[in-house]
């Protein structure tokens, strides 16, 4: 039996759009919020599934989620990434996790 060749670890970018829920933890008079995501996987679809069941968890009620792309996809693409951003992305990548950079709650 041959084994599958082990796909490496990525971290993408996830914009994920959340609106309320009782203890979300945003703002009293917010109506929803958007995060800057960064979540390692083996592919984006993976990436989101962890990033959605990992807020869930944490009481958001997650609406939609936007992929960004990697670290490369999103230089190639025109995009300055940060020093500080890029810090969060190796560090999702080391612990295989779910780092959230931004919270930005909504108005209305």
């Amino acid at each position: 039996m041959t084994e599958k060749p082990k796909r490496p670890q990525q971290v993408f970018s996830l914009v994920v759009e959340v609106g309320r829920k009782k203890d979300d933890g945003l703002p009293d008079k917010a109506t929803g919020g958007a995060l800057l995501c960064y979540a390692s996987g083996v592919d984006e679809a993976e990436a989101v599934r962890e990033t959605v069941a990992i807020l869930k968890d944490a009481d958001l009620a997650v609406l939609e989620v936007q992929g960004l792309g990697t670290l490369d996809e999103r230089r190639a693409a025109g995009e300055e990434i940060g020093a500080e951003d890029e810090e969060l992305m190796q560090r999702a990548l080391e612990e295989n996790s779910v780092i959230v950079a931004q919270m930005t709650p909504f108005f209305d």
